[in-house]
């Protein structure tokens, strides 16, 4: 029987002897239960930094904040390195990473026997979702690494109320930095297992299991199962001059402005009418079908994961403010006069003597904005910050029922095809405008310019199984959904001739999603075009922006030739995905074709 250092948060059979299967293989010196109290964490902050795991950040400037610097070959999500593994390949479908699952046990046993040598196994229990809901799902992570455990603290409901909780249902984690080689580095998910496992990693897209892996992968295959979704979206409330307050969720690609409009703040004209904004989530929605028929969303996490560079005063004042305190940022720079930390953007020009994310000074007259590697902050770099903490953050964050949504945003960036704004006709074909989603590459992604990566839902690396399944699942909700929201696609990144943004963007996004709020109100009407329905130019509020009605008339433009184009490259996607994609995204998609060719 192995030994704890502290009391045992729980006496579940099940869970102990998972427990001592993982300390018999990786070897720990000792094994240390989280209770979520402060006391215990900021003793682990202290050992952390006391180590160089972290450093402490001016306490006068930003309390409780603190910085970490991760291997410089671990700095991001690695896809190549994370897998879907399923009875059969099948399964997991042709978009996923595939291995046989006695295969990868084997595999990752090698990797993981000794890896805890000389270290702590933490043994950290965790809600994702409010403790007690209907929504709430409970995972153990066991882990050796103090930067993991205090992220987890930040990002989901931990310690003994959610060991409480427990029963033998919860979803397994294991994680161990081991040797960081990024050849046996593995992010592996077995969804019939309830099981996460990953080894040689220590950033945080990789290692806080909770998120990405836990509360998409594994979720979105419980969902599928139980009826329910899991979704790469935000959830935002826009409340009105009369008190009441209407929700949408949004899914959207990397770089597509997604967190920017989680928390987005009111254009002057709507601030002086009486417009608020309110964030429940910035990344992750799980929704549900609710007694009245609608659909009902939780944010499952209780943080934000951030990317920091970009983040400022004028793109997300409330991200910014969110992270003054009680925050962890990983691979920024540090300032060592004043204790505190910057990033590309933060401010036009960086102050002196900065050293740079991977800890050597930093010569600014060497930085080259076209070259990422001479950046001061690592370009993936991020903060990790409590979502009590930022001043937009809405009363319904900690709910248990969640709130009921309206409208649905799919969003990607286009120069050219995608209109600022169209509806679906019906949640069939929003299914597909969210299968169709794409995002063209910019001069900052590497590789060509305008290449076409299609990611349906935002769910292309998070889908816990076959893709072809997913949309199936989306088609078979739409059925259980009596009063289901509208379906919307976003586009900001429409360009002219010179390749400059026609709309405005941050903020003034507002104007749009209040035209789809009174859509999904009756309020005003539509034009139907052959991808959709869109607004009568008149009906986007411009006041205030320099742009004119024949703006507005060009940003909800068709261009047919382009769209038939599109066609070919989303009949090919179909292809790659294989024989799981529903006939009903294939009858849209000749829809399409055959309204274009009208």
């Amino acid at each position: 029987m192995i030994k704890y250092e502290n009391a045992c948060l729980t006496d579940n059979k099940t869970v102990l002897s998972w427990i001592e299967e993982m300390a018999a293989m990786t070897q720990p010196d000792k094994i240390v239960w989280i209770d979520g109290s402060e006391e215990q964490a900021e003793a682990l902050r202290k050992e952390a930094c006391s180590t160089g795991e972290l450093i402490k950040l001016n306490e006068e400037l930003l309390p409780d904040c603190y910085l970490h610097r991760t291997a410089v070959n671990d700095v991001a999500r690695v896809e190549s390195r994370t897998f879907i593994c399923t009875p059969t390949k099948e399964e997991a479908g042709n978009i996923n990473n595939w291995m046989d699952p006695a295969e990868m046990y084997a595999k990752l046993k090698k990797l993981y026997t000794g890896s805890m040598k000389g270290k702590t196994m933490y043994v950290l229990p965790y809600s994702m979702g409010v403790i007690g809901s209907d929504f709430a799902k409970i995972g153990i992570e066991l882990t050796d690494s103090i930067y993991v455990v205090l992220n987890m603290l930040i990002m989901t409901r931990a310690g003994k109320k959610a060991a409480e909780a427990i029963d033998d249902s919860f979803i397994r984690g294991l994680h161990a930095v081991a040797d960081c080689d990024p050849e046996n580095r593995y992010i592996v998910q077995f969804p019939q297992d309830n099981t996460i496992m990953s080894v040689n990693s220590g950033y945080g897209g990789n290692v806080i299991l909770g998120k990405k892996c836990f509360a998409l992968r594994i979720a979105s295959y419980l969902g599928r199962k139980e009826g329910w979704m899991a979704e790469h979206m935000l959830i935002l409330g826009i409340e009105y001059p009369d008190g009441s307050i209407h929700y949408v969720t949004g899914a959207f690609p990397s770089a597509c402005g997604k967190t920017n409009l989680a928390m987005l703040v009111p254009p002057e004209v709507y601030k002086k009418q009486g417009y608020k904004v309110w964030t429940v989530g910035d990344d992750i929605a799980w929704l549900r079908v609710g007694s009245d028929g609608r659909l009902w969303a939780v944010n499952p996490e209780a943080g934000f994961f951030g990317v920091a560079p970009g983040t400022n005063e004028h793109s997300n004042p409330n991200a910014l403010a969110t992270t003054k305190k009680e925050t962890i940022f990983t691979n920024v720079a540090y300032h060592p006069a004043d204790g505190t930390v910057w990033w590309e953007g933060l401010t036009k020009e960086p102050p002196e003597g900065l050293i740079d994310w991977t800890g050597k000074p930093w010569d600014p007259a060497k930085y080259n904005k076209a070259d990422k590697t001479t950046a001061a902050a690592h370009p993936n770099s991020r903060f990790t910050t409590m979502a009590k903490n930022c001043p937009c953050i809405s009363d319904k964050f900690d709910s248990v029922t969640g709130v009921p949504i309206d409208c649905i945003i799919f969003g990607g960036r286009r120069a050219r095809t995608a209109p600022l704004v169209y509806q679906s006709r019906d949640w069939q074909h929003g299914t597909f405008v969210g299968a169709i989603m794409a995002s063209e590459t910019t001069a900052a992604a590497a590789g060509a310019v305008g290449v076409v990566r299609r990611d349906p839902m935002a769910m292309r690396p998070f889908a816990g199984y076959n893709m072809g399944d997913y949309f199936r699942h989306w088609l078979d909700m739409g059925k259980v959904i009596k009063n289901p929201p509208l379906i919307f696609n976003v586009n900001w990144f429409r360009t002219d001739a010179e390749g400059h943004f026609i709309w405005p963007g941050f903020g003034d996004n507002m104007r749009v999603v209040l035209w789809m709020l009174k859509r999904a109100a009756g309020e005003v009407d539509a034009v139907e075009t052959e991808i959709g329905y869109e607004p009568k130019p008149e009906d986007i509020n411009i006041e205030g922006l320099d742009i004119t009605l024949d703006t507005v008339k060009e940003l909800l433009s068709v261009d047919k030739e382009a769209w038939l184009e599109d066609c070919k490259s989303i009949r090919e996607f179909f292809a790659q995905i294989g024989d799981h994609v529903p006939q009903e995204m294939y009858d849209e998609l000749d829809k399409l074709e055959k309204n274009l060719k009208k």
